[in-house]
C-alpha cells in the first residue's frame, strides 16, 4: 500500500456479530483517493437499488482519507456513506473532532457496518482488537451520556461517535456526534445506525502513519501554509472567521437578503442583531476550540450565563444554527438557541432539518391548517420559543405532532396537504439549509444537482457569483458551480475540512504538493479534476439506479413561483425556466445527457464502465444516447 493509507478496511456483520478485516485494494485507491471517493464506490457496489434505507441490506461506510491523521490542515474528518433514510438517495455526511485521527491510528481506513444485531451493541476499537458489545447500558441515553459512560469504560484517549433517541427512534434526520460537539448532520445517518441497533463506536489506537516525504511536507506548510493564513490575501477573514467562527456569514446572508426568516417568507431578520456573532461572542463565547491538525479554531464554547436557560453549554451554535432555529422562526432570544442547540445535540437531531420542519409547521399553523387540537396543545405561532423547545422533545421521541414531523418536510407536507407542499422547503427530500436561492442563482442550481439534496456544503458560490457574474441572469452559474464543486469533492476524497481550506485561499496546487509528499504519488491538479468528475459522476449515476433525474432536480415551490421579501427589497423567484437553462449547461458540462443521466461515452472517458453495466440492468441505458 501506499504511504499515507493504513491500508486496513474493518468489516462488521452485526447480523452474525462477525468482523473481518480486508486490504484496501490499491486500484481503488488510486482511482477514487479514499473518503467520499472509496466509500461512494464501496456502496454502489455492495448495496442494491430500491430497499428501505432503514433494512438490514443498507450498509454504513465509515471513512478517513489518505491525509487523515497528519499535519496536513484540516486532516481530521471522516464521512459516513449510506443510503439516506430521508431521502433514498445517496448520502455523504461529515464530522470533525478527532475521531477519523484516532480512526487511522488504529491502522484502519474505513468501517463497513453490514446487517442489524438482535439487540442494542456498540463496537470497540483498540488496534487490532475489536469487540462488538452489550450496549443496553447506554440505549435511551443521550448522545452526551453515552459518550461520557463509554469513555468512562474505555482508554483514556478513546474516541467515540454515538446516536441519542431521535437515531435510536429512526427519525429521518437524527445524527452521528462525536467528541460532544461534532456532528454527521445531514440526511439521517443517525437512524441508519439506530436501524442496525448500533448505539456507538470507540476507537483508541497507537500505530503510526507513515509519510513518503516528511520534510517536503513540512516546508510546504512553512512556506506557503503559514503564510496564508497569517500574512496572505484571505488573512484578515482568517482573523474574523478564528474570532467569531461561522456565525460571521449571518452578517453577510441578512445584508444580502437571503437569511431565511419565518420558514423562507422572508430575506431579512428584525432581530437579526440579538441573534448575530458580535452578540454570541461579547454574551456567550467562553473560549475557541479546534479540531485536530487545525490552525483557525472555529468553533466557539459557549455558555448562557444568565435568564431561563442558564448554564447551557454548547460548542456553537454554528451559523445555520443560528439561522435555521432563530431567524428561520423568528426567534430572536440568542440564549433560546443555544437551548435549542444544546437539546438537538443531545438527543441527536440535525439543527438545519429540526428548524426547517419546524418552521415549516408554524406556517402550517398560522395559516390555520393545523389547530391546537392537532399539536397536542402547543400553540405554533412563530416566534414561540417554549413550544420550539417541546417540539425538539417530542420529535426525537415521536410523540404526537413530533411523529408528523419525524420522517422530514416531505412527509409531513404530503401528509397535511391542503397547498402545505407549496411551502414545504426541500429538495428531493433533504430540507434546504440556511441560504434562500433566491438571492443566488448559483445556490439554486447547486441545491437541485447535489446527490444528497438541498445542499451548502458542496460549494459555496455567492461570494465569486455576487462579484463576477449579472445578478438576474442564469449565464455563468453552472461553470461556477462545477469549478467550486469538483474542489470540494477532492477535498472529500482527501479527507480534509473545506471550510479551512475556502477561508484560507489554500487551492488545489497546495492540496496536491501535500497530498503528494503524504502518498509518495504524483497527482497533478489534471488528475484531481478528473477524480472529481468521477465521484460526481458515480453518485449521480447511484440516484439514476434509483430512478431519479432530470424530473428530481426541482426547488421547492415557494422558491420558483414566489418573490422573496427581504426589508423594502424584493428578489424574484427562480423560475424553472432559469432552472432548465442552468441544468441544461450544467448537465452539458457534466458529460451527462438531457434527462441528467451520465452519457456511455463519459462513463467510458471516467473509466466507469462497470456502472454503465449496472444501469443497463436496471433499464436505464435508454438514457445514454445522445
Amino acid at each position: 500500500m501506499v504511504y499515507g493509507y493504513a491500508g486496513t478496511i474493518l468489516r462488521v456483520n452485526l447480523t452474525v456479530m462477525s468482523v473481518r478485516k480486508q486490504q484496501l485494494s490499491p486500484e481503488l485507491a488510486r482511482r477514487f483517493l479514499g473518503g467520499l471517493g472509496v466509500a461512494a464506490k464501496i456502496l454502489f457496489d455492495e448495496v442494491a437499488s430500491n430497499f428501505d434505507p432503514l433494512s438490514p441490506q443498507n450498509k454504513m461506510i465509515f471513512a478517513t482519507g489518505p491525509v487523515t491523521g497528519c499535519p496536513v490542515p484540516g486532516a481530521n474528518r471522516f464521512v459516513i456513506v449510506t443510503k439516506s433514510p430521508e431521502t433514498g438517495l445517496f448520502l455523504d455526511t461529515y464530522a470533525g473532532g478527532h475521531f477519523a485521527p484516532e480512526l487511522k491510528f488504529a491502522g484502519y481506513d474505513a468501517i463497513i457496518i453490514e446487517g442489524r444485531a438482535k439487540k442494542p451493541v456498540y463496537m470497540k476499537i483498540a488496534d487490532d482488537d475489536v469487540e462488538i458489545n452489550d450496549a443496553l447500558h447506554i440505549w435511551g441515553k443521550d448522545s452526551w451520556e453515552a459518550e461520557t459512560i463509554l469513555k468512562n469504560e474505555s482508554e483514556k484517549e478513546a474516541k467515540v461517535a454515538v446516536i441519542g433517541p431521535a437515531g435510536e427512534n429512526l427519525v429521518s434526520y437524527a445524527v452521528v456526534s462525536t467528541d460532544y460537539y461534532h456532528q454527521c448532520g445531514r440526511g439521517g445517518a443517525g437512524a441508519v445506525m439506530g436501524s442496525k441497533n448500533l448505539k456507538g463506536i470507540v476507537v483508541s489506537g497507537t500505530k503510526g502513519i507513515y509519510i513518503f516525504d516528511s520534510e517536503k511536507l513540512l516546508k510546504h506548510l512553512k512556506t506557503e501554509i503559514e503564510w496564508k493564513y497569517t500574512k496572505g490575501s484571505c488573512s484578515q477573514i482568517v482573523r474574523e472567521r478564528v474570532k467569531y467562527g461561522t456565525p460571521l456569514t449571518m452578517d453577510f446572508t441578512q445584508s444580502l437578503g437571503i437569511l431565511p426568516t419565518k420558514n423562507f417568507k422572508y430575506g431579512w431578520f428584525e432581530n437579526y442583531d440579538k441573534i448575530n456573532c458580535y452578540v454570541m461572542r461579547e454574551k456567550l463565547v467562553v473560549s475557541d476550540d479546534a479540531c485536530y491538525a487545525c490552525m483557525a479554531p472555529c468553533c466557539k464554547l459557549s455558555v448562557v450565563k444568565d435568564g431561563p436557560y442558564a448554564g447551557a453549554k454548547v460548542g456553537g451554535p454554528e451559523y445555520e444554527t443560528l439561522a435555521m432555529l432563530g431567524s428561520n422562526l423568528a426567534v430572536g432570544d440568542i440564549n433560546a438557541i443555544v437551548e435549542a442547540n444544546v437539546l438537538c445535540d443531545r438527543l441527536g437531531l440535525d439543527t438545519i432539518s429540526c428548524g426547517n420542519v419546524i418552521g415549516f409547521i408554524m406556517e402550517c399553523y398560522e395559516k390555520g391548517l393545523l389547530t391546537k387540537e392537532d399539536t397536542g396543545g402547543l400553540d405554533l405561532r412563530f416566534g414561540n420559543v417554549d413550544s420550539v423547545l417541546q417540539l425538539i422533545q417530542k420529535i426525537a421521541y415521536k410523540e404526537g405532532v413530533g411523529n408528523l414531523l419525524a420522517k422530514g418536510v416531505r412527509f409531513a407536507a404530503q401528509k397535511i396537504g391542503r397547498g402545505s407542499e407549496k411551502f414545504a422547503m426541500h429538495v428531493k427530500g433533504l430540507e434546504y439549509p440556511a441560504y434562500d436561492p433566491r438571492g443566488s442563482l448559483a445556490y439554486a442550481l447547486l441545491y437541485a444537482v447535489t446527490p444528497r439534496g438541498a445542499c451548502h456544503r458542496r460549494a459555496w458560490p455567492i461570494l465569486v457569483e455576487a462579484k463576477k457574474l449579472k445578478p438576474l441572469a442564469p449565464d455563468g452559474r453552472a461553470e461556477l458551480v462545477k469549478k467550486l464543486y469538483d474542489e470540494r469533492v477532492i477535498l472529500h476524497c482527501g479527507i480534509v475540512c473545506d471550510f479551512t481550506y475556502a477561508m484560507a485561499g489554500i487551492g488545489l496546487d497546495d492540496f496536491a504538493v501535500m497530498l503528494n509528499a503524504v502518498t509518495g504519488c504524483d497527482y497533478t491538479q489534471a488528475d484531481l479534476l478528473k477524480l472529481a468528475d468521477r465521484v460526481v459522476t458515480l453518485t449521480r449515476a447511484y440516484n439514476v439506479r434509483e430512478g431519479k433525474d432530470r424530473k428530481d432536480d426541482y426547488l421547492s415551490p415557494r422558491t420558483s413561483e414566489e418573490s422573496l421579501m427581504a426589508g423594502s427589497e424584493s428578489k424574484p423567484p427562480v423560475t424553472r425556466k432559469v432552472l432548465d437553462k442552468m441544468l441544461d449547461d450544467y448537465y452539458n458540462l457534466r458529460g451527462w445527457d438531457k434527462r441528467g443521466i451520465p452519457t456511455r461515452e463519459t462513463l467510458e472517458k471516467l473509466g466507469l464502465n462497470d456502472l454503465e453495466e449496472e444501469l443497463v440492468k436496471l433499464g436505464e441505458n435508454d438514457g445514454h444516447k445522445d
